[in-house]
């Protein structure tokens, strides 16, 4: 009797063991570094939006209210001032050049800055009418560049209603001589990332709650639109291992490629706008959260 007992206690002890190591197992992060939390750098700005990073990891982020360009350094994590009016710029990409390319809604347009601060613009309308207001953007390998164009009245204008019949989403090519109208049946597309094979762009209608995935075709026009998650975001960016990364009120959600949710990075802060990935080695997670950034120490890279 007494050893059936101890038999009965022995596996009972090893099933609770093994439970309690795997409920611990499970609670480890796939994609956060062991023990790593959200680290506030500052929160002395008005609204900060379009992380991008340079080829060095350097991040750049916007200031839109206060028209600036803030830079973190990857050598020695300081913020700096790196642009003191930058046409009220919203999203930002970094090119196969090193060549800043802005969503900068001053006067609806999208623009280059090079390495020297001189400016480009690269679309200023379509079709002779004015940009609701490019809000972000994605670069492909071929350097073509895709633009979510939403409207977001800015006392900045001088107009109060689009000139837009639709909120879009654009696809400038590589050449630049073509800007062209590829995605429609929205409501207001703002997040946007696309895959590093070149074959996914994933777009968030963020005021229908809800994100897509398209296929990318060899001219960069979309095709066979599919419905990715059932929830909207502001910025998007994608990992080493194919996750997603949406912001929105919740703080930052990442999903794997299935759509299933493998993480949720909640933030102090009323709205998180938009992420990326920075650094030297690309591991370093870092937030853009309405007067806050944030960075976040990851296993897992940037895919870019």
């Amino acid at each position: 009797m007494y050893l059936t007992k101890y038999i009965i206690y022995t596996i009972a002890g090893v099933l609770f063991c093994t439970s309690t190591f795997a409920q611990k197992k499970q609670t480890e992060s796939l994609i956060i570094a062991k023990g790593a939390k959200p680290v506030r750098l500052s929160d002395s700005y008005s609204f900060t939006e379009g992380p991008a990073v340079d080829k060095a990891g350097n991040v750049y982020f916007t200031d839109q209210p206060n028209n600036k360009i803030i830079k973190w350094s990857a050598s020695d994590g300081k913020l700096s001032v790196y642009m003191d009016s930058s046409f009220r710029s919203n999203g930002l990409y970094f090119d196969k050049d090193d060549n800043l390319i802005s969503c900068a809604d001053l006067n609806n347009q999208l623009i280059e800055f090079d390495k020297d601060k001189n400016i480009t613009v690269l679309v200023e309308n379509y079709q002779g009418k004015l940009l609701n207001g490019p809000n972000d953007l994605w670069i492909d390998k071929k350097g073509g560049i895709y633009v979510t164009d939403p409207f977001y009245k800015r006392n900045w204008w001088k107009h109060n209603q689009m000139q837009q019949d639709a909120q879009c989403v654009y696809y400038l090519s590589p050449d630049k001589k073509q800007f062209s109208r590829i995605a429609d049946g929205l409501l207001a597309p703002n997040g946007i990332i696309g895959t590093p094979d070149n074959k996914n762009l994933y777009v968030s209608d963020i005021n229908a709650g809800k994100t897509y995935v398209y296929k990318i075709q060899p001219d960069g026009s979309l095709t066979d639109k599919q419905l990715f998650i059932e929830k909207g975001s502001d910025g998007m960016t994608i990992d080493n291992k194919g996750n997603v990364y949406i912001t929105n009120a919740a703080g930052v959600t990442v999903f794997n490629m299935k759509g299933e949710q493998i993480e949720q990075i909640p933030l102090d802060e009323k709205w998180t706008a938009n992420v990326c990935f920075g650094g030297k080695n690309r591991n370093i997670l870092f937030i853009t959260a309405s007067k806050s950034v944030f960075t976040l120490d990851m296993k897992v890279k940037g895919a870019y």
